[in-house]
């Protein structure tokens, strides 16, 4: 269409409808795609750097889901911490209320009456409970004292007869009569004959009086009656200690010269001092009365002593070898024995004084103090067991929660020592309960460990949580537990399965607590650094959308149309084409003017 000629009127309206209609084209374009530069052609220097920035910003937003993920995976692990944070107190109560309950079983065993001195005696015997091996405690102690005995013979007393007393002086006796021939006959009240025959020998007046002593207490019906005795030198006494019915008679040869009567047999008249029917003396200050019933032989006078002694008495009265009587400590702390009265001659000692006893090792039954301070002080029983006096009996408390038992009781549950009849005191039920109240909590903590995962990923087993902050890589956290340890129960140092007997002693609970404890500033402590990681992760997530936000509108200010501005420009463009358009009208209309000429 080259060859076509246009006016230069036509031509020129031609030519500038034809720009506003490219401008139009263009204001349109930017009002449908709301950018000013959409290609490299627009505008290469803001092509290039919005897709820079936009390039960038799309790196980051795809680093925002991992961040998200991130932090859902580290609140499901603060989750699990809070959960196990709360079981791990809940296990705290428990032992502490377990260290609180004191309602241990006891028992009460009276003690029965022990022979200190009898080998058979047993002992008191604890096994079972919290105790390792089995304890004897002696029933017996053996302490240094003052074992006082007397070796006399006893006699009892007369229903109605009198009792004597004779001190019948005598006459002097020359050396010469006391080396010469004995030949006498004694015999005292209704009392059989006592012949004393002495051969000849070289005798001073002391080793006969020694010797006719001798002959006296070797015969059964006269042994501890009657005293001879010499003051001053050959001037015999004879004393009368026992009871007779009748005078004292004597006759033989030289009976005259040592009784001052040639005629013999020569008879001395007792006076009489009291009645026998009872036996009269003091034990260290205590009166003791024996008559004709109490008192008829040495077992019921020896039982009649000691009742009226009684439970705190020091000594106790007993038969000794040979049927005499006898008095001995039972006490470590008897001290001194004293008799007195007019028949403490009875006991072989004089009035109101002190019997000599031999300080040794005594055996002594124990009371029932003394056995709880020997229970008390086993080292092996201590916070195991604990003894105390309960009105008189021995009561035995078990401090565990198993059961103990207990040997050494008799028939009539009385504590002598002996093998049978074994006893239980039951364990502590309450605690025994709180140690299965534990384990079933311990086993949710390893549950809530297994639990708490979140997309795969479980922090409280030790996984590994990397998060990316930056589309280069080169910034990022890697998040885990400590030394990538689980969070369960072992690890915590809880034990594996709580034993009813750890619950025995609050010294074992109270390390329990220790161990508690520990597992929860370790929780807290894990909860703490997973809490700061998160923190760590929000931050990044508000800053990368900061930074996201930024990149975009940073990429839109170089690319974006201002679409007002673009309307009102294609306001104005369509204004020009239209009067361009009548332009080129009227531009027409003039060429046909001459066209209508040539017509």
């Amino acid at each position: 269409m080259s060859d076509i000629s246009l006016s230069k009127a036509v031509r020129s309206n031609l030519l500038a409808l034809q720009g506003t209609a490219d401008m139009m084209a263009v204001a349109q374009n930017r009002l449908s795609t709301g950018n000013k530069v959409n290609s490299a052609l627009d505008n290469p220097s803001n092509w290039f750097t919005a897709k820079g920035l936009t390039n960038r910003s799309s790196d980051l937003n795809a680093l925002m889901d991992s961040m998200a993920n991130g932090i859902q995976t580290l609140k499901a692990a603060d989750n699990g911490l809070s959960a196990m944070t709360k079981t791990l107190e809940s296990m705290q109560s428990t032992l502490r209320q377990a260290r609180q309950d004191k309602s241990f079983d006891t028992q009460s065993l009276p003690l029965a009456k022990i022979d200190a001195n009898d080998p058979a005696v047993g002992q008191l015997t604890l096994s079972g409970g919290a105790l390792d091996n089995a304890v004897d405690i002696d029933l017996v102690k053996t302490a240094k004292g003052d074992s006082a005995m007397t070796t006399s013979s006893y006699a009892a007393p007369l229903a109605v007869k009198a009792s004597y007393k004779a001190d019948t002086g005598m006459g002097a006796v020359s050396p010469a009569i006391a080396s010469s021939a004995i030949n006498l006959s004694l015999k005292f009240g209704n009392g059989p004959v006592l012949p004393i025959n002495l051969p000849p020998a070289a005798r001073t007046t002391a080793d006969l009086r020694v010797q006719i002593q001798a002959v006296i207490d070797a015969s059964p019906d006269y042994a501890g009656k009657i005293d001879f005795t010499e003051s001053p030198a050959g001037i015999y006494k004879l004393e009368t200690t026992g009871t007779f019915d009748g005078d004292f008679v004597v006759s033989g040869t030289p009976h005259d010269q040592m009784f001052g009567d040639s005629a013999g047999p020569t008879q001395f008249p007792l006076s009489v001092i009291g009645s026998n029917s009872t036996h009269d003396f003091t034990i260290n200050g205590t009166k003791i009365t024996l008559d004709a019933t109490t008192g008829s032989d040495l077992d019921t006078a020896i039982a009649s002593i000691n009742t009226r002694l009684g439970d705190a008495k020091t000594f106790e009265a007993y038969k000794e070898t040979g049927g005499k009587l006898a008095f001995r400590a039972i006490k470590d702390d008897a001290g001194p024995l004293k008799i007195g009265g007019d028949d403490a001659r009875l006991f072989g000692t004089p009035i109101n004084s002190v019997v000599a006893g031999t300080n040794g090792d005594l055996s002594f039954a124990r009371s029932v103090d003394d056995l709880v301070n020997a229970v008390n002080a086993d080292t092996s029983l201590l916070g195991k067991m604990r003894a105390s006096n309960d009105n008189g009996k021995l009561r035995l408390e078990n401090q565990s929660t198993q059961d103990l038992s207990i040997v050494g009781k008799n028939a009539d549950g009385k504590l002598d020592g002996t093998t049978g009849n074994p006893s239980t005191v039951k364990g502590n039920a309450v605690r025994a309960g709180l140690a299965s109240q534990f384990n079933e909590l311990r086993d949710q903590l390893d549950k809530l460990a297994d639990d708490a995962s979140f997309n795969g990923i479980n922090l409280m087993r030790g996984d590994r949580l990397t998060i990316t902050f930056n589309e280069t890589g080169t910034s990022s956290i890697d998040i885990q537990t400590k030394d990538s340890k689980t969070i369960n129960a072992a690890n915590l140092g809880v034990p594996t399965s709580l034993q009813e007997k750890q619950l025995d002693s609050d010294t074992s609970i109270d390390a329990l607590l220790m161990d508690m404890k520990e597992a929860l500033d370790s929780v807290r402590t894990q909860a703490s650094t997973f809490g700061s990681n998160l923190s760590i992760v929000q931050n990044r997530q508000d800053f990368t959308k900061a930074m996201i936000d930024t990149l975009e509108t940073g990429a839109g200010n170089l690319t974006l149309a201002d679409m007002n501005e673009e309307a009102a420009n294609l306001l104005a463009l369509q204004t020009r084409q239209q009067l361009s358009s009548n332009s080129l009208s009227l531009a027409s209309q003039a060429d046909q003017s001459v066209l209508q000429l040539l017509r």
